[in-house]
């Protein structure tokens, strides 16, 4: 973290290392079976009037022989506390190797604290690769949905093909879930959730509300305030996950996550919000958005958030075949540039959007050369996109393109090794982009490809290639096709071409829109640049 050592860290986050984020993984694994636990204050026989399994279920970090189910329990959803009781209670939970679970192979128990907002998180281990399971919870006569995961396979197996889908920024607001119901009903070995989950902002209903420009009302309003305490943050999770595609969607393969702004506030960077908060008060509230996270997210013990500090940048393989790394952008960049204008600030060698410490993690990982294909999963635009207004040529502060040091050491790095099987993927554009990536300050040729997923809901309903979409094409010659349209990108990896689909739906604030293909381009195994598919 840029400026701030860990000591200085610790003490701006208000945490030690006794305070109450402490829980380890030891702790954590030993309630993995809840049999013969006798907790002083345990609601042995909890009894609901309806459901407690009212926002789901999801399965997420698989592995070779495991991987993590989660759900977390909530009567009453929008109410603070759930409308559960503030006690541990035990949880069951099956696994089966069929749908009707007419063959279950593991079943258990663990707990559901109130200090973790009555989340569940079971970890498995012990599995066979590369195959599915369903998974289902229960406590006190209820039943959870049925959801369906899966196994990596194992390292050194021979694969023909992996499928996975890219998205986020789900504005519940500003359209219904259409996307993530088409998401379900894919075939998919995965999918990656970018970020934006949540946004953080109080409803706005006055009547000058604007979404990209245009007058807008919204299609539903969000429950409560804008978002500071844990109770909050967990309400906020809560009305998100009551939407039944959404649900779908995780009910139906196993996710990766990682954050980006919104589920803590808009354009944060490390210890910094963008109101100029003093980092000590912010951090309190980072601290409760990352706990919040933790709770309603399928990760494993090893994310469990500790020292003000949330484990997030990770890598998982597909046998022989694929490796993806899923960064983290937030918790360790610099603050971004205040004036763009500023070469020796936005060009800076001190500056990062990684972090050293990541940053170093990431190549040593992109030198492995077991991999056929090598992707990396993160938040904003590697891209490095021009768009003209009012007569200025502009660039994201808050993209790669702030971070310009960051961007050429990264796109350096994949050149000088010789890297030809790189692809990223990422999304917060609130448009689909599919560029080739090359060096801002040198005629570089093209060193690798990005897919830039639109997103779910935010920015409402899209006008497709519009004037904006037309401008960033002019100005940016690497980049091969934008819309304005909500959706995904489906992508397909085989051994000789990684293929993405972009994919839209016409229209958001009316439910039930037809999915449609923009553009479907390729790139070829050793030969960087997208071509039509």
């Amino acid at each position: 973290m840029p400026g701030i050592d860990r000591r200085r860290f610790l003490q701006l986050s208000g945490l030690s290392a006794l305070g109450a984020w402490m829980g380890t993984a030891s702790v954590l694994a030993a309630e993995q079976d809840a049999a013969g636990l006798s907790l002083r204050n345990l609601l042995k026989s909890p009894k609901f009037d309806t459901t407690p399994f009212t926002v789901g279920v999801a399965s997420g970090d698989p592995a070779p022989d495991g991987m993590v189910l989660w759900t977390r329990l909530a009567t009453a959803p929008l109410e603070y506390g759930g409308g559960m009781p503030t006690r541990p209670m035990v949880v069951g939970w099956e696994l089966a190797e069929d749908e009707g679970f007419r063959r279950i192979l593991r079943s258990g128990t663990t707990l559901a604290h109130p200090e973790l907002g009555h989340a569940v998180h079971v970890e498995l281990e012990g599995l066979a690769p590369a195959r599915p399971y369903w998974y289902r919870f229960n406590i006190a006569g209820y039943t959870s949905a049925i959801g369906r995961t899966a196994t990596l396979p194992a390292a050194d197996a021979d694969l023909a093909r992996v499928r996975f889908a890219v998205a986020g920024c789900q504005q519940y607001e500003e359209g219904h879930y259409t996307a993530w119901r088409h998401i379900a009903d894919e075939p998919l070995d995965f999918v990656f959730h970018y970020g934006d989950y949540i946004y953080e902002g109080a409803t706005n209903t006055t009547a000058s509300r604007k979404v990209n420009g245009r007058p807008f009302t919204n299609l539903r309003n969000h429950v409560g305030p804008e978002l500071y305490t844990l109770d909050d943050y967990r309400r906020r999770y809560a009305q998100y996950k009551t939407d039944q595609d959404l649900q779908a969607a995780h009910a139906a393969a196993p996710w990766f996550v990682t954050f980006d702004d919104h589920e803590i506030d808009n354009n944060w960077a490390s210890v910094d919000d963008q109101d100029g908060t003093p980092s000590e008060l912010f951090l309190l509230r980072r601290a409760q958005g990352f706990q919040a996270y933790y709770e309603n997210m399928p990760l494993r013990r090893s994310a469990f958030p500790r020292d003000g500090h949330l484990q997030l940048y990770r890598r998982a393989r597909w046998g022989r075949l694929l490796d993806v790394h899923f960064l983290d952008t937030r918790q360790y960049r610099s603050k971004q540039p205040a004036d763009m204008a500023d070469r020796t600030v936005v060009e800076s060698p001190q500056r990062t959007i990684t972090g050293q410490a990541q940053e170093r993690w990431l190549f040593d990982g992109l030198a492995d050369p077991a991999p056929r294909w090598q992707v990396i999963a993160h938040q904003v635009a590697l891209g490095d996109y021009t768009l003209e207004k009012k007569g200025q040529l502009v660039k994201s502060d808050d993209q790669w393109s702030g971070y310009l040091s960051s961007r050429r050491r990264l796109l350096g790095h994949i050149d000088q090794a010789g890297h030809r099987n790189v692809v990223t993927v990422c999304g917060d554009a609130h448009r689909h982009y599919a560029s080739d990536l090359v060096q801002d300050n040198a005629e570089s040729g093209v060193i690798s490809s990005e897919f830039l997923a639109t997103s779910i809901t935010s920015g409402s309903d899209g006008l497709g290639v519009d004037e904006e979409a037309r401008d960033t094409l002019a100005h940016n010659p690497h980049l091969k096709v934008t819309t304005d349209k909500r959706g995904y990108v489906l992508c397909t990896v085989e051994r000789d071409a990684c293929v993405g689909d972009l994919k839209t739906v016409d229209r958001v604030m009316v439910p039930g829109a037809k999915l449609e293909r923009f553009a479907r381009l390729a790139i070829e195994h050793g030969k960087p640049g997208l071509q039509p598919a």
